[in-house]
């Protein structure tokens, strides 16, 4: 079971990314006060888990009412997360993150961006989504998959804590330490995206 949750945990870690999340939730709430920025931290995290947590429970239904084999899921799921680390460890998904951050900052109306973009795509995003369906799938019976809840909670909480930490974390690591992280996280990431293209391959083939 430690295992499993420690498998878990880190392919949510390296896919939420919250080293990642942290500069640009910085950048979009550097106008706000402390206590909106810890407001729409706590609310962009609460969001991002239920949504998450939705996909977890009812992924494997949603999957078998849309005829996908669990399998062909594993396949494509592991090849949009290694894309997903290519993007990591070149710097475009940062640079995407931040493209997107500077849109939201430049339209006044929106003042809170704790739903968009925080909670979606940037928690809650498709690599997100697809790592905990993948990762529920394979738990075997109730114990295995609270076991992979409890995992998502810790990698939420953390997230969190990354978030209402922003500012003082980002004057402590500064830019090269996080793009270091994120390139780190991104090696991670295309090892665990390769074994889950290996599973399905392994399963349809064999």
């Amino acid at each position: 079971m430690v295992e499993l949750f420690l498998s878990a945990f880190i392919a949510l870690f390296v896919v939420i990314d919250p080293p990642g999340c942290a500069p640009i939730y910085a950048g979009l709430t550097s106008g706000a006060s402390h206590a909106q920025a810890r407001a729409m931290a706590i609310r962009a995290t609460f969001i991002a888990t239920i949504i998450l947590l939705v996909f977890a429970v009812f992924g494997e239904d949603l999957l078998g009412a849309l005829h996908i084999e669990l399998d062909s899921f594993r396949i494509a799921g592991g090849i949009m997360l290694f894309l997903i680390a290519l993007d990591m460890v070149f710097e475009k998904r940062t640079q995407r993150r931040e493209e997107r951050a500077e849109k939201v900052k430049a339209t006044p109306e929106i003042e809170d961006v704790s739903v968009f973009p925080m909670a979606m795509p940037m928690i809650a995003g498709p690599g997100s989504i697809a790592t905990i369906m993948l990762l529920t799938a394979r738990a075997r019976g109730t114990e295995e998959t609270l076991v992979v809840l409890g995992a998502l909670g810790a990698v939420m909480v953390l997230t969190l804590l990354a978030l209402v930490a922003a500012g003082p974390l980002m004057k402590v690591l500064g830019a090269r330490v996080e793009a270091v992280i994120t390139r780190l996280l991104g090696v991670l990431l295309a090892a665990l995206a390769a074994q889950y293209v290996i599973d399905g391959l392994k399963a349809t083939l064999g």
